[in-house]
């Protein structure tokens, strides 16, 4: 007899009174806060008033040792969005839990985000084409390790992140000639 799993299906609570706040944070801990305000919105079942926690990410590629990794990098770190109904008790749950620091807000009161505004993080964060993260940077030194000019040293004249490419300028035949190369074939000297 073979056992089935159940699995616990989160179903969106849709909440005409909840809308999108800043919240922030202490940088570097913004996945266990998330987990952090889910737990405590569950245990005091407000679960219908903190509706959704939301950390803006996006596809980065990096380049470390030659090989490519696709990885999430914050977009804005040591910030979530919160959508709630902000009354007493979601105020202070969402207050009172560790590396939190606070609304942001105008005045005294939290200012909620427009729901466009939250739509175009949203959108920004389901960019299908990740961009390559690098630390080069126009007018430095490198040293190319892979292809047909493998182990000649150039200044970098150009970086094109979406396409994951640099032009570097090589000293070649007596003149200086660019190369196209991939973000994976040179190194920092």
């Amino acid at each position: 007899m073979v056992k089935e799993k159940k699995t616990k299906k989160s179903k969106k609570i849709d909440n005409p009174n909840a809308k999108w706040y800043v919240l922030n944070i202490r940088t570097g801990y913004e996945n266990s806060i998330q987990k952090e305000l889910k737990q405590r919105a569950e245990a005091t079942g407000l679960e219908d008033k903190i509706v959704d926690i939301l950390i803006p990410v996006q596809k980065k590629i990096s380049v470390k040792k030659g090989k490519q990794d696709i990885g999430e990098e914050k977009i804005f770190p040591g910030y979530i969005l919160i959508k709630m109904e902000l009354d007493n008790k979601t105020w202070d749950i969402v207050t009172n839990t560790e590396g939190v620091r606070g609304f942001v807000k105008t005045d005294r009161y939290p200012k909620p985000l427009a729901e466009s505004e939250v739509a175009a993080i949203t959108k920004f964060m389901e960019v299908e084409q990740p961009s390559f993260k690098t630390s080069f940077s126009v007018g430095e030194a490198v040293k190319i390790t892979d292809g047909a000019f493998a182990d000649f040293i150039g200044s970098v004249e150009e970086i094109d992140t979406t396409k994951g490419k640099i032009k570097v300028l090589i000293s070649f035949l007596g003149r200086e000639a660019p190369v196209d190369l991939d973000l994976s074939q040179v190194t920092k000297l």
